[in-house]
């Protein structure tokens, strides 16, 4: 072992977490936004009008159409502040989904950047937290212009609007989690095209466009597993004042979502650069 390798071990073993955790993630996801803001600010910029374009068509456009729409507790909204929390959901999703699927897919298939960052004292925690934070930005930052449209175009019927925010961070949060950790498994683009694949028919199918209602019994189960629908039951409530106890089981499943990802992401990280 080297000198160099010699000092690493021991200020691993000098930190509570050892060789996972070194305290800086924070430079991580600093020089992921330094590159993301020189290269990538285009695709930043379309998706955040992707939802607005939906929200105009759908639930301006068809909204004129539909009128009002019942939701499941009862209450009757316009149309389109039954879809304006959807898509808010679906923002901060695919933002989050983006950063930490195709760009770490990049970084560590050939760029190989986690092993030139692994090499130093930073460990995988350093650099599943980083990324995980930078996927969390962007996502944050598609939720917040959102927010904005919506309440310029008064969708936001509740003054509990106010912590759909924190609700859309929690939401790229678990996402962005359990992203990094699939992600770390894909070896071609091939591969990568079952995100895709998985992500449209969940957007399309989590009671986005149309209550939980409108599907057969069996259907709704399956609908209720999905990680989007807690997403969007839970910005749907809070824009629309249907707020209770129950919402609480949305925040659990996406508190799960992330120590889950959390946890095997560090793994893998761990696994592909360090053992």
């Amino acid at each position: 072992m080297t000198g160099i390798d010699d000092l690493r071990t021991d200020a691993a073993a000098s930190r509570p977490l050892g060789a996972l955790y070194a305290g800086n993630a924070r430079s991580v996801m600093l020089r992921g936004w330094q590159a993301t803001r020189s290269t990538n600010w285009l695709v930043v910029v379309s998706g955040f009008f992707e939802p607005i374009f939906y929200l105009l068509s759908m639930g301006l456009g068809l909204g004129a159409l539909v009128g009002t729409i019942t939701t499941e507790s009862g209450q009757e909204v316009p149309y389109a502040a039954f879809i304006a929390p959807a898509l808010l959901a679906v923002a901060a999703m695919n933002g989050a989904i983006y950063d930490s699927t195709w760009n770490v897919f990049f970084k560590m298939q050939f760029a190989k950047l986690y092993e030139g960052m692994l090499s130093t004292s930073l460990g995988p925690l350093d650099v599943a937290l980083g990324e995980i934070s930078l996927a969390l930005l962007r996502g944050a930052l598609y939720a917040t212009g959102f927010m904005v449209v919506m309440q310029v175009l008064g969708l936001n019927l509740s003054w509990w609007a106010l912590l759909a925010l924190p609700a859309v961070l929690l939401i790229a949060f678990g996402f962005a989690s359990v992203g990094m950790a699939v992600t770390s498994f894909m070896k071609t683009f091939q591969q990568m095209d079952w995100i895709n694949f998985l992500l449209l028919p969940m957007f399309l199918f989590s009671a986005t466009f149309y209550p939980l209602s409108v599907y057969p019994q069996p259907i709704q189960y399956v609908i209720q597993v999905l990680p989007l629908w807690h997403g969007i039951e839970l910005v749907r409530g809070l824009t629309t004042g249907q707020v209770d106890v129950g919402m609480l089981w949305h925040v659990l499943y996406y508190l799960v979502m992330i120590l889950l990802g959390l946890v095997f992401t560090t793994r893998r990280l761990r696994a592909l650069f360090l053992d």
